[in-house]
């Protein structure tokens, strides 16, 4: 799936915050029919049972489709899964806290905010970053957005040895704007589980990139 990882450019999530449990299934479909090329469940604030329960039926969806299911925040969650991997943000540990738990396998994400943070996760071996928020989000409640200042040199530098994936803020009417900034992959998220059909909201990110 690394190879796979390495391909992709929307990068879709499952979020709980804007998803019922009873749409996550739908969702996640509805996502990689429009051409997602890697699936995260996030779920916070939600009980460990029900991240575990939903991750179980998410898993095989993403597998039939050859794409990559990513758990957010639970590295003992996705190793019980058979998730392809796993998310974490700066406060979560080490890489190698969490390579005890999943092996060196499993494709590890880590949040970055910076330029040196980018940096860092390179330096340390994860496999992708997510960079960002460029906009302020709800999903980021109080956080500020960074800007696209940077999205070009993290790109172009971090992006030459790993997948960079902007994320935060992100829509459809301001991705060619990111892109020009320098962003290859993205990560869109109330955008499109917001929209009225998440197939084609999902697939107008996907064209768009692909112009680029």
């Amino acid at each position: 799936m690394k190879s796979k990882l390495k391909s992709a450019q929307f990068y879709g999530i499952v979020d709980l915050g804007y998803v019922t449990a009873e749409r996550a299934t739908s969702v996640a479909q509805s996502l990689l029919d429009g051409g997602a090329g890697i699936i995260q469940l996030r779920a916070k604030g939600c009980g460990l049972d029900e991240i575990r329960n939903l991750a179980k039926l998410l898993q095989p969806i993403c597998r039939k489709k050859g794409v990559p299911f990513i758990v957010n925040d639970y590295p003992e969650i996705a190793l019980e899964v058979g998730a392809d991997g796993v998310h974490i943000g700066q406060d979560d540990g080490s890489l190698a806290d969490v390579r005890d738990i999943v092996g060196e396998e499993m494709i590890v994400g880590r949040s970055t905010h910076s330029v040196e943070q980018a940096k860092e996760a390179l330096l340390e071996g994860f496999d992708y970053i997510g960079f960002g928020p460029i906009f302020p989000t709800p999903t980021k409640v109080g956080r500020a957005g960074i800007g696209m200042q940077n999205v070009g040199l993290v790109q172009s530098t971090v992006g030459q040895e790993i997948p960079v994936f902007c994320i935060g803020g992100i829509r459809r009417d301001n991705l060619a704007q990111v892109q020009r900034a320098g962003a290859q992959r993205v990560v869109v998220v109330s955008d499109v589980l917001r929209a009225e059909n998440v197939v084609e909201a999902a697939r107008e990110i996907v064209t768009q990139l692909l112009k680029q």
